[in-house]
């Protein structure tokens, strides 16, 4: 039996090189990092260590609408590669060693030959690199998605049982910094994909309690499909539920584009704020994507289907925060001019307007050609109100 020398890992690497990488990955300096900046730190060291890593690649899992995950690959004295991975991508690399570890749950330790794990040079990250041997470790969680690192080498021969076990010893430390950082995109994922990121960034800042709301001034957008009740009673569900990923996918990106962010989907109607101290501003950034959405759905059929929207903004102060009861809470805009809004959008359906503006709006706006379409009395308000359409030549 072959006993190591005093101060000399497992792996034939000094035991106090060994502490110093798995402080280094638990550490605050560490943390600080992104994930760009842990493959590339990492690639760093092991190379300083001796270990012959020419290819260092993060597959980290989270839960996207979008996307299943992101690569982060280190190679020696270039730039770390970022590739966001689609849902199809994990049937597109079901042979391979890289879902073949997370399954099993188990690191695999893979050549350029044939192997039972599948095939990996085809694989863009690894593909021309001339690589001999990858080391495959999943890095499982208690629960949830399963990431996974590779190291990969150059070298004839590959890895060393020494430094295979060096890279196994280094592991949990890996897997514990790089699991907080899924969970930290899972939550901003999550929370952006349902929320928005404005609502996102106010929860993370701690704004959760009931009742905590503040007032704010902004362009509110409402926009409506026409006749979707009646659709939605001739149509089979599946096609009118396509029918309406169809027509958000118009018009959330129009909203988004000029900095505004959609609260709520209210059925087939979208509620969308823009927010900002410059009122000319929110009030430009609201007009430019109303105008886009009527451009997007002027050329829009789905399955043989044509649709219209009708399109209010407005401009006023509105409480923005939470309401709800208990555990349970929502983040919402509530106040007259939310009212408003809601009341200029049934003025464009009862006239078939395709989009209406308050005074308030136009003004702010600066939209000196807009259509008066006179004093229009708007439901649960005393005074009659002045709305304007857009000029045809707009």
């Amino acid at each position: 039996m072959v006993t190591a020398a005093p101060g000399t890992a497992r792996s034939g690497i000094n035991t106090g090189a060994t502490l110093n990488l798995i402080e280094w990955l638990t550490g605050d300096e560490c943390h600080a990092l992104d994930e760009a900046g842990l493959v590339a730190g990492l690639g760093r060291r092991l190379q300083a260590l001796g270990l012959p890593v020419d290819r260092l690649t993060l597959h980290l899992t989270t839960l996207h609408p979008e996307f299943i995950g992101r690569t982060f690959a280190w190679a020696p004295g270039e730039p770390v590669e970022i590739h966001d991975r689609e849902h199809g991508a994990r049937l597109a690399l079901a042979n391979t060693p890289l879902v073949k570890a997370q399954d099993m749950r188990e690191t695999l330790v893979v050549g350029p030959g044939e192997s039972p794990h599948g095939r990996w040079q085809h694989i863009d990250i690894f593909y021309g690199r001339g690589l001999v041997q990858l080391i495959v470790a999943p890095l499982c969680n208690a629960d949830g998605p399963i990431s996974t690192a590779v190291f990969g080498t150059r070298r004839p021969g590959g890895f060393t049982s020494a430094e295979q076990d060096f890279i196994e010893r280094i592991l949990p430390a890996l897997r514990n910094t790089c699991e907080l950082r899924v969970l930290r995109q899972c939550e901003l994922s999550l929370l952006d994909t349902y929320i928005g990121p404005m609502t996102a960034s106010r929860i993370l800042a701690g704004h959760i309690r009931r009742g905590e709301i503040e007032s704010m001034e902004a362009a509110l957008l409402l926009c409506d499909l026409r006749g979707f009740t009646e659709l939605s009673n001739r149509l089979p569900g599946s096609t009118v539920l396509g029918l309406l990923n169809a027509y958000f996918d118009k018009v959330v990106p129009a909203i988004t584009r000029e900095g505004g962010e959609v609260l709520k989907f209210m059925g087939d109607a979208v509620l969308a704020f823009f927010p900002g101290a410059d009122a000319a501003g929110a009030c430009g950034s609201a007009l430019a994507s109303a105008k886009t959405i009527l451009d997007e759905i002027g050329g829009f059929e789905y399955d043989g289907i044509r649709v219209k929207v009708g399109i209010a903004l407005h401009y006023g102060e509105v409480s923005y925060g939470n309401v709800g009861s208990g555990n349970r809470l929502d983040f919402t805009l509530i106040g007259p001019d939310v009212n408003i809004v809601s009341r200029i959008q049934s003025i464009c359906s009862e006239r078939g307007e395709a989009l209406l503006t308050s005074a308030p709006f136009r003004q702010k706006a600066k939209i000196p050609d807009a259509i008066l379409i006179g004093q229009q009395q708007l439901k649960g308000f005393a005074e009659a109100m002045e709305l304007f359409a857009l000029s045809r030549t707009e």
